[in-house]
């Protein structure tokens, strides 16, 4: 994957961050994106890049703004040159019972989680088309397969981001172009850290039972997923040996779905 062009989404922690580590490691120039302290930001970006040989470069885009979105995907362009990868990562949760679920974060949510995907897919695909060469990987969820109670646009978005999949992946075969989702199951991330308190006071458990009650009950592993374990599958989609394989769902899940 030496000298290939990658635009991570949702990039500066969980399974982003480690996506863009392990496409670095493998040759890839990498765009990351997301927000946090600039600093430790700047600071990783240094590492990666200094481990991997590769160049590393950041866009705090917010993906929110469909604006936003497609200019993320111009600046990596012009930063990196033509965009081979595109992993589309960046995500939100808010967890409240659907009769309490607040409107603004039903269209943030399907903004972020959903909408973005369409933006910067738009945007990736006229290169790719014409190079005959390109890989999509969209970060879904278990809960793109399965239905779960008091994440109503969650879930609904994660469901549209593996039917957008498809979609897409139709349209790209025949310019050599692949688009595939992945399906984590309960990966600790800083999404999921922050949902422990809001499923507290849904569920009315005490916090220090709701990662097993709630996230890992369903897990015949038992136990969390690791984010490099997802970004290693993202990887795989991303590399030739992966040529074939389009349109899938792949979760990475510790059999949560097989329920």
């Amino acid at each position: 994957m030496r000298d290939r062009n990658a635009v991570v989404t949702g990039s500066t922690s969980g399974i982003g961050l480690a996506t863009a580590r392990e496409l670095a490691s493998r040759g890839c120039n990498v765009m990351i994106n997301g927000f946090g302290d600039r600093a430790e930001i700047d600071r990783t970006c240094a590492e990666i890049a200094a481990r991997s040989g590769t160049r590393i470069v950041y866009s705090d885009a917010d993906l929110n703004q469909p604006e936003e979105a497609r200019a993320l995907m111009a600046a990596a362009a012009g930063a990196l040159g033509p965009i081979d990868i595109l992993v589309n990562n960046a995500g939100v949760q808010h967890v409240a019972a659907l009769h309490e679920f607040p409107e603004d974060k039903w269209d943030l949510l399907l903004a972020v989680n959903l909408s973005a995907a369409f933006h910067t897919i738009k945007a990736a695909l006229p290169s790719m088309m014409e190079r005959r060469w390109g890989r999509i990987v969209n970060t879904a969820s278990v809960l793109g397969m399965v239905g779960a109670p008091h994440k109503p646009a969650y879930v609904a978005a994660k469901h549209g981001v593996i039917g957008l999949t498809k979609a897409v992946a139709i349209e790209a075969a025949p310019h050599g172009i692949t688009c595939n989702a992945v399906c984590p199951g309960t990966v600790l991330t800083p999404i999921i850290e922050k949902q422990i308190a809001q499923q507290a006071q849904v569920t009315g458990l005490p916090e220090d039972q709701v990662l097993q009650a709630v996230f890992l009950q369903k897990m015949p592993t038992g136990r969390l997923v690791s984010p490099d374990e997802v970004a290693a599958a993202i990887a795989f989609l991303c590399s030739d040996a992966a040529a074939s394989i389009t349109g899938t769902a792949l979760p990475v899940d510790g059999g949560y779905t097989t329920h």
